[in-house]
């Protein structure tokens, strides 16, 4: 008797990319912009939890979650229910001249969430890059300075404020200069050999002495600084989880010279390393968190969340159009009642059922340098000896097609990583399937 078909994993009916999904890539390549990043050639039709389809008919299982942004998976019924019930109501009336009920709703709760007892205040916007720039300004408006600090390998956005605090990729910066001026760029928690866990708790804690020991007293007047922009994990730096040293010393850093501390959790906040907030990891209470991905299950909205001693701009100061659109405030609202009540723990622990398996990787595959992460924001690094830790971008990229080609979606982070960030939905059956997939490639790439 032949078994039914499976709808939770992967199934492949044609060749990659099929026809119909060939046929949508070539017209693609004439009217879209050329600067959007494309490493294989999905061409999604639908969605459901874990599992995406496409335009062919063929199934695979979405270990990227939209990058980090579809926290409750693809198309989830409460969610869709939630923007269904509001977009019958009203889907537009901009919260920057006028009042809905949901939008305060959503930012007392997330006022109420946010780290640390100081009461908060909100701002919406469209998007991480968004986010990022209100905290930009705000961090001027209130402190009257003029300088930041940022962190290499960081990714802030590409707009030209988060641009400048961006240190990821030369090629999101090339060509667009001049850039915000008065960006100042540091080493990120430890050197790359200490991410091999060599000394990290005291390279973490020396990366952030550089401000006071070297930058402070000559080129960087600390009295200028507004704020220090940190990402608690690093997202397309490589998905790199520091030391908890790195982050007492970074806030009593800023404590001492009155700088405020930004919290960049667009990427790794809203469940996705196992905790709310990925700050809690660390016991790091920042003065300000730029939120977006997660936080509305696919929809855009993003939120900078600050305290309220710092949200003290006049009416006129800062605003947008969209940000806080009632449809997309419905969907976060549905989204974090669900974190709260399954995903986030089920993140925690599908998360470290992963790790534990990939923990092994490092021993059992020469090309494997490092495994590292939190709760379903997880990575390895590709290397072409383990010796001397010689990054493999070709290797790491192999792996990535070759993923692609047996239905299981991935990504790369950094120069040499391949980041894990699917849906918090994922089931341990479907994690086993993408653990199973990954080893039979990088088993391919060994040789």
């Amino acid at each position: 008797m032949q078994l039914a078909e499976r709808q939770d994993l992967p199934m492949l009916r044609t060749p990659l990319p099929g026809p119909k999904a060939r046929a949508v890539v070539e017209r693609d390549q004439k009217v879209l912009s050329p600067s959007y990043t494309r490493s294989y050639p999905l061409v999604i039709a639908r969605g459901e939890g874990a599992i995406v389809e496409d335009v062919d008919g063929n199934r695979f299982l979405d270990m990227n979650a939209g990058i980090a942004v579809v926290a409750t998976g693809h198309s989830h019924p409460k969610v869709v229910a939630a923007v269904r019930a509001q977009a019958e109501k009203f889907l537009h009336m901009s919260g920057t001249d006028f009042y809905y009920e949901n939008m305060v709703e959503l930012a007392e709760k997330l006022a109420a969430l946010a780290p640390g007892p100081d009461p908060k205040r909100v701002y919406f916007g469209n998007s991480g890059a968004e986010a990022i720039e209100a905290a930009l300004k705000m961090a001027r408006y209130h402190t009257g300075r003029d300088k930041f600090v940022a962190f290499l390998g960081g990714f802030h956005g590409r707009t030209i404020g988060a641009l400048s605090l961006t240190g990821s990729k030369s090629v999101q910066k090339k060509g667009f200069a001049p850039l915000l001026g008065g960006v100042t760029h540091i080493p990120y928690a430890y050197c790359y050999r200490c991410a091999y866990g060599k000394q990290p708790d005291t390279c973490a804690v020396e990366c952030v002495q550089v401000l006071e020991k070297q930058l402070f007293p000559t080129i960087l007047p600390a009295e200028e600084v507004a704020a220090v922009f940190v990402e608690p994990v690093q997202g397309e730096g490589g998905y790199v989880v520091p030391p908890r040293k790195f982050f007492d010393e970074l806030r009593a850093v800023c404590d001492r010279h009155g700088i405020l501390l930004v919290a960049d959790e667009v990427q790794c906040g809203m469940g996705r390393t196992g905790k709310l907030f990925a700050s809690e990891h660390f016991g790091l209470e920042p003065d300000i968190v730029a939120l977006a991905k997660g936080i509305a299950s696919g929809l855009p909205l993003s939120a900078t969340v600050a305290k309220a001693q710092y949200m003290q701009w006049k009416p006129g100061a800062h605003a947008s159009t969209f940000g806080g659109n009632p449809v997309s405030v419905a969907a976060s609202l549905a989204t974090i009642e669900l974190l709260e009540q399954e995903l986030i723990e089920n993140s925690a622990g599908i998360g470290a059922h992963m790790r534990q398996r990939m923990d092994t990787w490092v021993s059992r595959y020469p090309v494997i340098g490092d495994v590292r992460g939190l709760g379903l924001m997880l990575a390895f690094e590709v290397v072409k000896d383990q010796g001397n830790k010689e990054r493999a971008p070709e290797l790491r990229n192999r792996i990535e097609q070759l993923a692609f080609e047996r239905g299981v979606l991935v990504l790369g982070a950094g120069q040499n990583s391949i980041r894990l960030s699917p849906p918090l939905v994922l089931t341990k059956e479907q994690a086993d399937y993408a653990l199973d997939v990954l080893e039979e490639c990088i088993q391919a790439v060994c040789g």
